[in-house]
């Protein structure tokens, strides 16, 4: 073995070796039936790697690998998004650039040009996985845009119209009008901005113009649009004014007070305007009050033709307007600075308009309700339990779904209209009406909202709507990992369409990963200049000391990233290097073998039954935080500093039992390792004598017990090293056993520190007796979280079992 390890070498040779040896592949190492299955969330084609997915491909390759080991038919399915409006953003850019706009191009050449530009430079991201070292099927990569995909698609939307749960109406959505389409929620972005909140008084028709309800407002130019005043119904200071009449400045016309309970009285005068083409509320609130629902501006922002004799103008400008005429006529009540979130495209940062448009929607309440028993039954988990409760609100609170985007990149409706009207709805294109006969047929043009195709990855990746062996044999999956910012959008609609199209859940668990935030807590961002490339400590230090750091920062929903963590890292993946060079220079002609004669042999076997013990239920609690913590551990303190230390003699002295004890030892450790740091690992088990196959599917250690009796059997031999690395007191063992591996690991004799006896008594009382007092304080130990108060008690016990040996 070379002296240093250098992970850059290594890791690409082993990621080839794993791919072309067919190790990555469904069933690869599989040893029984029983399958395992994770579908990577879709990246967009266009992207690259983000040190969220680096985190989330992490955690599901942990888990992918461990299973392969354990004898699974593992498969992780790879594959992309066809990210409809990201990807015709950036095409659309790149034809800018050439003075070129899509309409100059039309829309199948459109079309044409973005499959173009995605050969050129699209997909990378599927090989950026690769350098994390992720053991996706990568034989079996998927694209939404793939004909069999679209298929599926057409199929899908064909079987919920056949329902009767897909219709056409005039709802309010979010526009962009730079990109001239719907825009889903996620899609928006909301920026602070700093705005003018004016209030305005709107005069009573039956007053005598001097009296009113006044009204605060940070969009003067769609006053214009304004249909009613609403206020709460339990505000007193309003109860006489309900079901009176106002004038809506400007326009001047009559509209009714509403009660309603969507009105936040604290807000401005308690008392809002009503505009259902311009906000989201109001909308609703207008629908239930059964009020008109003009709108004054445009698709393009501006004012449109209703707007009367501000049509044209600028929103700002016609707001400017408004309140010179309302001044005018002492209507304008006062300004003041304001604050406040405004939805923009995350594409473009337009400024996102709530506009009423004629859109094709998807009815939630049927679908929704079989996810939402599945939820509630817990056939479905998601992990945290708080984003479990969210998943069940989130669905039974859901709107029907905008399922259309004025796009031309993505799943173009399969609508066919007539001359009369008539639509015809088929997978594939008709001949003719499926009514009258026409063949004058016009397609629909909008396409599919991009999460109505992702909702069906996990079944249309494996063939569906076709019976293929792949369906049967990996239908339904197990684990689902994804951000918590599209439970709503993606994972709750992976349920149910899972259980519309196939009867079945398309796995048992989703686990809703950390987010990962910049060094200083803001959120990752290359506008901010904030983004971390996760490629960049991937190239410093190694994919597995990347892996390594990136799980053990996961253990809150928000984590500040850490080269700290990631250079341990770094550090234990040399520790292991060396500890395992070490061996092996004394290893020729030596088979490994578990002959267990001394001590901390017994030792050491229990610690790594215990360690494998530990990644278990960690790992099926999805707590992988915890789980680097157990592996350090059990690789510096315990193999490093204490067994290797202690069988350090023995080796030097050829002890050939003991290389053997130690050989099989390191393989338990490497194969408990493997999952997080897969590449170092593999190294160094491939310098092992008598490797059979692979590590990657060799076999997971199986419990053994025959030393559990002796996990415990250092703990004298510790305690008495730490007091003396402190105080240079050397306290009696009880056995030759304990004082051999005291000399070998503390080596006392070369130590420069002095008898301090009694400084350390002294110290240990004090530390007793806050110890002590902690535990005696009945509000600490009610209400500390429980590990907190084990924690405490443990050190208790420490110290005093510390203090006894070095006052006996």
């Amino acid at each position: 073995m070379d002296p240093l390890y250098k992970p850059e070498g290594v890791e690409a040779r082993w990621q080839d070796a794993w791919e072309a040896e067919g190790l990555y592949a469904a069933g690869a190492g599989a040893r029984h039936d029983e399958t395992y299955v994770i579908c990577v969330p879709p990246p967009n084609v266009t992207g690259a790697l983000h040190m969220g997915h680096a985190l989330n491909g992490s955690i599901q390759d942990v888990l992918v690998r461990w299973h392969r080991m354990r004898g699974f038919d593992t498969l992780w399915q790879p594959g992309y998004d066809h990210a409809g409006i990201s990807t015709q953003n950036v095409v659309e850019k790149e034809l800018a650039k050439e003075g070129l706009s899509r309409h100059d191009l039309g829309r199948e050449a459109f079309v044409a040009r973005t499959w173009e530009w995605l050969e050129r430079t699209g997909r990378t991201i599927i090989g950026q996985y690769r350098r994390l070292g992720a053991s996706l099927d990568y034989s079996r990569e998927r694209f939404t845009m793939d004909d069999d995909y679209v298929r599926a698609v057409m199929t899908f939307f064909v079987r919920l119209w056949d329902r009767g749960w897909i219709y056409r109406d005039n709802r309010i959505v979010n526009w962009c009008p730079f990109h001239q389409t719907a825009v889903s929620d996620l899609e928006v972005a909301h920026e602070e901005m700093d705005d003018q909140l004016v209030t305005i008084r709107y005069p009573f028709a039956d007053g005598d113009g001097r009296d009113g309800i006044s009204v605060a407002t940070v969009r003067p130019a769609t006053i214009l649009a304004d249909v009613a005043v609403a206020v709460h119904p339990g505000d007193e200071r309003y109860a006489s004014s309900v079901g009176r009449e106002v004038i809506v400045p400007y326009v001047e016309r009559r509209v009714p007070v509403v009660a309603d309970e969507r009105v936040d009285p604290e807000f401005g005068t308690g008392a809002v305007k009503v505009t259902p083409g311009h906000d989201p509320t109001d909308f609703a609130i207008g629908r239930d009050h059964g009020l008109p629902e003009p709108m004054v501006i445009g698709a393009d922002g501006s004012m449109n033709e209703e707007a009367g004799d501000l049509a044209g103008l600028a929103q700002a400008e016609a707001g400017k307007r408004v309140l010179a005429w309302a001044q005018e006529r002492g209507l304008l009540e006062g300004k003041e600075h304001y604050r406040h979130a405004v939805g923009t495209c995350e594409r473009c940062h337009t400024r996102i308009e709530p506009l009423i448009s004629l859109q094709w929607w998807c009815a939630m309440k049927e679908p929704a309700a079989p996810a939402i028993e599945a939820l509630r039954a817990r056939r479905v988990r998601y992990h945290p339990e708080s984003q479990h409760r969210f998943a069940i609100s989130s669905l039974e609170e859901s709107p029907d779904w905008c399922i259309s985007r004025q796009l031309w990149w993505g799943h173009q409706l399969p609508i066919w209209t007539c001359p009369d009207g008539h639509l015809t709805v088929r997978v594939e294109e008709p001949s003719e009406c499926g009514e009258c006969g026409s063949a004058a047929l016009e397609r629909e043009t909008d396409v599919l909202d991009t999460w109505f195709s992702s909702a069906l990855w996990p079944y249309a990746t494996l063939g569906w709507p076709d019976e293929t062996p792949e369906l049967a044999r990996y239908y339904p999956g197990n684990v689902n990992l994804t951000a918590r910012e599209i439970i709503r959008l993606w994972v709750n609609r992976m349920i149910w369409t899972g259980l519309e199209a196939l009867g079945e859940i398309p796995f048992t668990d989703s686990i809703i990963h950390s987010t990962v935030l910049a060094v200083d807590g803001r959120r990752m961002s290359k506008s901010l200049g904030t983004g971390i490339d996760p490629m960049e400590p991937i190239q410093e230090y190694g994919a597995d000391a990347t892996r390594y750091g990136l799980l053990k920062i996961s253990s809150t929903q928000d984590v500040r990233f850490s080269y700290g963590a990631i250079e341990e890292g770094r550090k234990l993946a040399n520790k292991l290097w060396n500890v395992a060079r070490l061996i092996l220079q004394h290893a020729e002609g030596v088979t490994p073998a578990l002959a267990p004669r001394e001590l901390e042999e017994r030792w050491i076997l229990a610690r790594i039954d215990a360690a494998r013990a530990e990644l278990e239920d960690q790992w099926s609690r999805f707590d992988f935080a915890s789980s680097t913590d157990t592996l350090y551990h059990l690789v510096f303190d315990d193999f490093c500093d204490w067994y290797a230390e202690a069988i350090k003699p023995r080796l030097y002295d050829d002890d050939r039992e003991a290389v053997a004890t130690a050989l099989a030892a390191l393989e338990r450790l490497l194969a408990l390792l493997h999952p997080v740091m897969p590449h170092v690992t593999e190294e160094i088990w491939s310098q092992l004598p008598g490797r059979e196959a692979r590590l990657i599917v060799s076999p997971w250690p199986e419990p053994d017990d025959r030393h559990g009796a002796d996990a415990g059997s250092l703990d004298r031999v510790q305690e008495a090293a730490r007091i003396f690395r402190r105080s240079g007191v050397e306290v009696e063992l009880g056995s030759d056993d304990e004082r051999r591996i005291f000399a070998a690991v503390v080596k006392p004799e070369r130590a420069r520190v002095g008898d301090n006896r009694e400084a350390e008594i002294a110290r240990l009382l004090k530390e007793v007796a806050r110890a002590e007092g902690m535990l005696a304080n009945e509000r600490f130990v009610s209400n500390a979280p429980p590990e907190v108060v084990a924690a405490e008690r443990e050190k208790l016990e420490r110290y005093r079992r510390e203090l006894a040996a070095l006052e006996g």
